[in-house]
């Protein structure tokens, strides 16, 4: 079987394809990874990091190439396809310079007949599945820690990005990087459903929450660890006091960047009643001022969704609001002028909590906005939720950012136009949004094995 890959920007038009991978190779390739690990463990930890620095440089060398074919296939805006490679080289550069520092030897107890050490090792072979919103990035994200601390790892990509992940391959081919230590495995959900039922060590995975209960099943039958970053439908809580035109940008961002497909993305607003009607007015102009087109464009700010299904989807959501009473501000539709898989940005109000677009994860360029009295009711709304990803709070008070910031179930929390998406914090979520960590000493650590040794004196 082949993996087709399709234009989102012109009507779904093949781009190539990709050979499936086969029961036979996945077993193969299960049995490679398996007589590598050992020669990739016990490669000095600065080797590992020389080795990997080759494979940066050859990253950096191929920026374009890699950004263009993400904007072709997936239809991200080319902008934003360079700024999510050099993001992921980003992240790559900074697992390089502190992986020493992050995995080295803790002494946890010392007298003066013993000391105490603990000492980070790998866990061994490592099925990595990442999903189809920022390919590089993810494939960076999940593979280079598990390198640099001595995992080898078989990933399996998403079906709709199979060119951009076979033109990856490649480059770590002809890397010096030894062959069996990063591989890849191509298929839908049933090569994965076979990839992760082998000899394996841990299952690291980006997704949706459904596929990672089953895969959470899967690693307690087989008694492995498992790291998941799921879901999210990321609350934007804007306070009494917040500064609106200094926010406005942020709001955008975090909402219609990759045409909403965000996993932490804000995906629902939850604005003080007083600056209610300003903060959706202001939007709407904002967001009516963006061009919408084809990815490769360079002007184009917003593209279209990755595939029809998912437009599909987002249709469904919306119509079910439509139903319900909603209030269109702007958007709500597909553009005439254009034959792919888009949907104008989209601000709804009028929002109760039995729509969809409230309830569910909404990966498209769609935000409901709701009001609030107190900062009380605006927690419980933030909340009100079986995800817990993301979460933006904007204010001038430090005071109220902080109860807020507190209060709010989730795994990170940003206020105004800071991020917390930088290569230092932890990544990752509570309730359905997963577990673990990525990205810092803490994503290093989740990938080891703690051993502690004592020695004496």
């Amino acid at each position: 079987m082949k993996l087709i890959s399709n234009n989102p920007s012109k009507n779904n038009g093949i781009l190539g394809e990709v050979e499936e991978t086969t029961k036979e190779e996945i077993l193969t390739k299960i049995k490679l990874a398996r007589s590598v690990q050992s020669n990739w463990k016990n490669t000095d930890l600065l080797k590992r990091i020389q080795i990997l620095r080759e494979l940066y440089n050859v990253f950096e060398e191929n920026v374009d190439k890699i950004a263009n074919l993400i904007s072709l296939e997936m239809g991200m805006p080319i902008s934003q396809s360079k700024e999510e490679v050099e993001s992921g080289l980003n992240y790559l550069d900074w697992y390089l310079n502190n992986a020493e520092k992050c995995l080295a030897p803790e002494v946890t107890f010392e007298s003066d007949t013993e000391i105490h050490k603990v000492f980070y090792e790998p866990k061994g072979v490592v099925v990595s599945i990442t999903p189809w919103n920022y390919p590089f990035s993810n494939l960076v994200w999940q593979s280079f820690q598990n390198l640099i601390v001595g995992n080898v790892v078989i990933n399996k990509p998403d079906p709709n990005t199979p060119l951009v992940y076979k033109l990856l391959e490649e480059i770590i081919s002809s890397s010096n990087l030894p062959k069996g230590v990063q591989q890849f495995v191509f298929g839908g959900s049933e090569i994965g459903q076979l990839l992760v039922e082998q000899d394996i060590d841990m299952i690291c995975f980006t997704g949706s929450t459904r596929t990672g209960e089953y895969l959470y099943k899967v690693a307690a039958n087989k008694m492995i660890p498992i790291l998941m970053e799921l879901g999210g439908s990321a609350p934007g809580i804007v306070l009494e006091d917040a500064d609106i035109d200094n926010i406005l940008e942020s709001i955008y961002f975090n909402r219609f960047m990759n045409a909403g497909q965000i996993c932490d993305g804000l995906k629902r607003l939850i604005v003080h009643e007083s600056k209610f009607e300003e903060v959706v007015s202001k939007l709407k102009d904002l967001v009516e001022s963006k061009i919408i087109g084809e990815a490769i464009n360079e002007n184009t700010d917003i593209g279209p969704l990755v595939n029809e299904k998912q437009l599909n989807t987002l249709l469904e959501q919306y119509n079910d609001a439509i139903s319900k009473g909603v209030k269109v501000i702007c958007g709500g539709k597909k553009p005439d002028n254009l034959n792919g898989n888009y949907f104008i940005p989209t601000i709804l109000t009028n929002i109760t909590k039995d729509m969809r677009v409230w309830k569910e994860e909404v990966f498209g360029p769609i935000l409901p906005v709701i009001s609030f009295k107190t900062i009380e009711e605006a927690i419980e709304l933030a909340n009100d939720t079986i995800y817990g990803l993301g979460g933006y709070v904007f204010t001038t008070d430090k005071a109220k950012f902080e109860k807020v910031s507190r209060e709010l179930k989730t795994g990170m929390v940003s206020c105004n136009n800071l991020m917390y998406i930088i290569p230092n914090d932890p990544f990752g979520g509570v309730k359905k949004s997963g577990m673990g960590r990525n990205h810092g000493k803490y994503g290093f650590h989740e990938l080891c094995n703690i051993k502690v040794i004592t020695f004496e004196k």
